[in-house]
């Protein structure tokens, strides 16, 4: 009988223990206690020793129309390569077994009992994985806290963190290796007393997804990695199925670019008719993400593009966003996730920027940081005095930001210099960059019945049991859809108590590098402006080319500059830019432009906007209400929808992914 069932066999329990202290010894059982002592939590009992070292390994045959389970000899030892190619009666470690078909020999009953409900709550211990694929991520965590074995030796891999180490938290993409979160209590409720095994499966799934996210990660190959004795491996072998597609439609695994030949999804999760409007980024994650659980999946979309805010312009000779182009952040970003799996390398900006003033002088990178102390002193001054504030008392951010600065130049009896000051505008124009969004022509969304109908302005009409609404933050605003029944107040008030945020980007082709000999090779460099009013005009160049051989300069106008630039003639912003790369390189010749083009993203029908917000008086739990669904038929995507990636198309796709997640399970 199996040791993990003493409450049903006792008397043959304390037999096992005693044969076992008779035949073995008390030396190799201290020896384990040793190791086990000095790597995990819980009490290195005779029971655990039992468990993790002596109960025999169970393995199912792999052969299609038997599948039966059965006991290896203890002698065995499983691995993953036995378990993916184990067969009834198969030979191991010379080991010959009698019998023409052994497939035809009865399974075990005890094997029948593990399906039994109430066969998980007697369980003595939970299980205890070995050389799980989640162990070399888990090394700051006890082993026996996250369903694995304290007697193995793990060690940190540093290129992936799908699991928050301890006292971390705001990572995309990342779970709490030792606690089951919300969600997760909600759909297995029955592992709310004792999480060990659901962690230890889905710790293993996220970690084997990491390790080859190019391909499909199916319950059979993870399967192959569960590595425990005791009948407890059959149980968590059948608990798989459910673990892998809960993470899959979570979208932590399964997600991407990945070829799918079939539904990774259960046919339950596969009948949804879903219209998506919008193939932005948040639209084109969620229909992905959709079609690939089953659903059947209609985009509407306005341009002759796809990508919405995402917009690359290859006229230049090199890419060149148009929208958004950098990563911040890389660590596991859905972004760089698609990188890998389509094969793209990215380049890593480097961390050094040349500030350069009108008139060509380089600025001492003492001053800089000098600078970008005192500037950030001041955001943490902001930070405190609007935790305690209500909406009706808040006051614009750069309204504040001066006020704190002359009360902190008075008080101290600190003076900036001239350059200082002007250095200081440099990192304001920097927080108006960071705070300065596709849609066929749909007219109206009704959801008052059933079926939800979208109405286009041609006319035609499409349904569809749910709608997933993508559009920028400004078309909600400006009303260019309207819904029927209206949004709800809160959303309303939500959607009006964010921003629009606007930037504008130039990108300038040249004949050859002028400016490499001065910010020896830098990504980028920044401009000091030579008063606030010129503030946001052109603060930063970036060099697009990593490889050093294509000429071209991309820069952006924020802030105040925006408005200034919007009625001017392209050519003219242009002049405008060359006077200020004429100013930073006076020392020698800078040659006129060959290509050009300038984005106007706040003249775009179907954009009108950069990116979301706060507005003086709102705060950041209006990213929650955006993305509330209505009446479970109308839902809502896009970096406006996302409290914690706002701004930003890692938010946006991670929105799209949530919102299939949700529109599936409903």
């Amino acid at each position: 009988m199996e040791i993990l069932n003493l409450n049903y066999f006792p008397i043959q329990c304390r037999c096992m223990v005693f044969v076992f202290f008779f035949l073995y010894g008390y030396e190799i059982f201290a020896s384990w206690k040793k190791v086990w002592t000095s790597n995990g939590k819980s009490e290195p009992s005779l029971k655990a020793f039992m468990a993790d070292q002596q109960l025999p390994f169970w393995v199912q045959c792999t052969k299609p129309d038997c599948r039966k389970w059965r006991q290896l000899t203890k002698e065995i030892q499983l691995t993953a390569s036995l378990a993916a190619t184990y067969r009834c009666g198969m030979k191991v470690n010379n080991i010959k077994t009698e019998g023409p078909d052994q497939c035809s020999q009865p399974e075990d009953l005890r094997v029948a009992e593990v399906t039994d409900s109430w066969w998980h709550s007697m369980l003595i211990l939970p299980p205890l994985f070995k050389d799980s694929p989640a162990s070399p991520f888990l090394a700051a965590y006890y082993p026996d806290c996250v369903g694995m074995s304290p007697s193995g030796s793990p060690s940190l891999c540093p290129y992936f963190q799908p699991f928050y180490q301890p006292n971390e938290c705001g990572k995309a993409l990342c779970v709490r290796p030792d606690m089951m979160e919300l969600d997760e209590l909600y759909e297995f409720p029955e592992f709310s007393r004792d999480p060990t095994m659901y962690l230890a499966l889905r710790n293993l799934i996220l970690a084997s997804w990491h390790r080859n996210c190019e391909e499909v990660l199916t319950s059979q190959k993870c399967a192959l990695h569960i590595i425990v004795r005791g009948l407890v491996r059959v149980r968590c072998v059948q608990e798989m199925d459910r673990v892998l597609h809960f993470m899959t439609r979570k979208g932590l695994i399964n997600t991407g670019v990945l070829a799918v030949k079939q539904p990774l999804l259960p046919e339950r999760y596969c009948s949804k008719n879903i219209i998506v409007i919008g193939a932005g980024a948040s639209g084109l994650a969620a229909a992905r993400q959709l079609q690939n659980f089953g659903s059947k999946v209609l985009v509407l979309e306005a341009r002759d593009r796809i990508g919405g805010r995402v917009w690359d312009d290859t006229s230049l000779g090199l890419t060149v966003g148009r929208g958004a182009q950098i990563v911040n952040g890389c660590v596991n970003n859905p972004i760089s996730l698609m990188c890998e799996q389509m094969g793209i390398k990215m380049h890593k900006l480097g961390e050094r920027c040349e500030l350069i003033q009108e008139g060509g002088q380089t600025t001492d990178p003492a001053i800089d940081k000098r600078m970008d102390f005192h500037f950030n002193a001041i955001l943490d001054v902001v930070s405190e005095w609007r935790k305690d504030k209500s909406q009706s008392q808040d006051t614009p951010l750069g309204e504040k930001v001066q006020e704190l600065k002359k009360n902190f130049l008075q008080d101290s009896g600190i003076q900036f210099s001239e350059l200082e000051e002007k250095v200081l505008q440099f990192h304001l124009s920097n927080l108006e960059y960071a705070c300065g969004s596709t849609l066929d022509q749909v007219q109206a969304i009704d959801y008052s019945g059933d079926i939800v109908k979208v109405t286009c302005s041609d006319g035609s009409q499409w349904t569809a049991q749910k709608v997933l609404v993508t559009v920028p933050l400004t078309l909600l605003q400006t009303n260019v859809i309207q819904f029927k029944p209206p949004l709800p107040e809160r959303k309303l008030k939500a959607i009006h108590s964010l921003g629009a945020g606007i930037i504008e980007k130039m990108a300038l082709q040249f004949p050859y590098r002028f400016w490499d000999k001065k910010i020896q090779g830098a990504d980028y460099f920044g401009h000091i402006p030579p008063g606030p009013e010129k503030r946001g005009m052109f603060s930063v160049f970036y060099d697009l080319d990593p490889q050093r051989k294509q000429a071209v300069l991309m820069s952006v106008i924020s802030g105040d500059a925006v408005p200034a630039v919007r009625d001017m003639e392209d050519k003219e912003v242009v002049n405008e830019c060359m006077k200020v790369l004429r100013e930073l390189f006076k020392e020698q010749e800078v040659p006129e432009p060959t290509n050009f083009f300038l984005t106007h993203w706040s003249k775009d029908t179907w954009s009108q906007m950069s990116y979301s917000f706060v507005k003086t008086g709102g705060s950041g739990e209006a990213y929650d209400i955006l993305a509330e669904d209505v009446q479970g038929k109308v839902f809502f995507a896009g970096e406006a929808t996302n409290r914690h990636f706002p701004q930003t198309v890692t938010g946006a796709y991670l929105s799209g992914v949530r919102e299939a997640s949700k529109m599936a399970a409903a």
